[in-house]
């Protein structure tokens, strides 16, 4: 471990630190230190940092802004790469915009607008990074990043690094080739949206911030929504009807506000949240004979 760091060093990939409590890096306020913390600071750094763990034979997992994502208690015994700061990069050519898988993805919707662009305002709202959502194609409002996604460069977990077209990226509801097929980091993306009048663009940004405000708890600690909702139902509706708004596990809560979400109401644990979860999937498959699955994803 310490010859990994010792390279990490020597590369200069970024910010290094050791056992960094995650839950100072997850929108949840949850998880215990991860072993090696890196913030690289460009895409070739990424590359490298992932190099030198698997040359040193260490567990590499990649973050963004912390959401959708459930640290365990435990922490994590290999290195954490957060895209952060270093892969914040944008750049505007005509209806493209390049931009690295750090930038926050409220921030460039609200960008874009501003540069007279349309097809991001769905966005508004989304605690999270470009990366993130063009790997698990994030979406609301009836649109998704499969909508406006050219193509992404991803580096794969077995060292090739590649920029794939929409169509190979196989996207469907919540989900890429990278998650079910082929496992890999999205570093940076390509989006092609259309011409827009700023201030209608400026106008719906806001009303779904303001929809995002009054509909769901980003006023407490959460991940976003928890689930996956099993078309043509809704989670949030189905844990509404069985009464499990407000019901508590430990320091977890099912939100009051949205059934979809859970929040960590008093100093919850993973595992509070992780028993919650349970619970829940158990009394919908109990009284709809449904299977839910979790959109959030847990780091292990």
């Amino acid at each position: 471990m310490q010859n990994c760091i010792n390279q990490l060093k020597k590369n200069h990939v970024g910010i290094i630190k050791e056992n960094e409590p995650l839950s100072a890096h997850t929108t949840m306020k949850i998880g215990g230190p991860a072993r090696i913390f890196v913030e690289p600071g460009s895409p070739d750094s990424v590359i490298k940092a992932v190099e030198i763990a698997q040359a040193a034979n260490v567990p590499c997992r990649v973050i963004g802004r912390g959401s959708n994502l459930l640290a365990l208690d435990t922490g994590f015994s290999g290195m954490i790469i957060k895209l952060g700061k270093g892969l914040e990069q944008v750049q505007f050519a005509g209806s493209d915009i390049h931009v690295g898988a750090g930038h926050s993805i409220v921030s460039l919707a609200s960008l874009a607008g501003r540069n007279g662009l349309t097809g991001l305002e769905f966005a508004a709202g989304i605690p999270g990074s470009i990366g993130g959502a063009a790997y698990m194609n994030a979406g609301a409002h009836g649109s998704d990043m499969s909508k406006i996604i050219q193509k992404v460069h991803v580096l794969f977990l077995d060292g090739e690094s590649e920029w794939l077209t929409n169509e190979e990226m196989q996207y469907s509801y919540r989900t890429s080739l990278l998650q079910k097929v082929r496992p890999g980091i999205v570093l940076e993306c390509v989006l092609t949206l259309s011409k827009g009048e700023p201030e209608k663009i400026r106008e719906q940004i806001l009303a779904n911030k303001k929809y995002r405000k009054d509909t769901q708890p980003y006023d407490n600690p959460c991940a976003g929504s928890i689930f996956r909702n099993p078309l043509p139902e809704y989670a949030g509706k189905l844990i509404q009807d069985l009464g499990l708004r407000g019901y508590t596990l430990g320091g977890a809560k099912v939100s009051e506000m949205h059934g979809n979400f859970i929040v960590n109401n008093d100093k919850a644990t993973a595992q509070d949240v992780l028993d919650l979860i349970a619970y829940i999937q158990a009394q919908v498959k109990a009284h709809y004979q449904i299977n839910l699955e979790t959109e959030v994803e847990q780091l292990q």
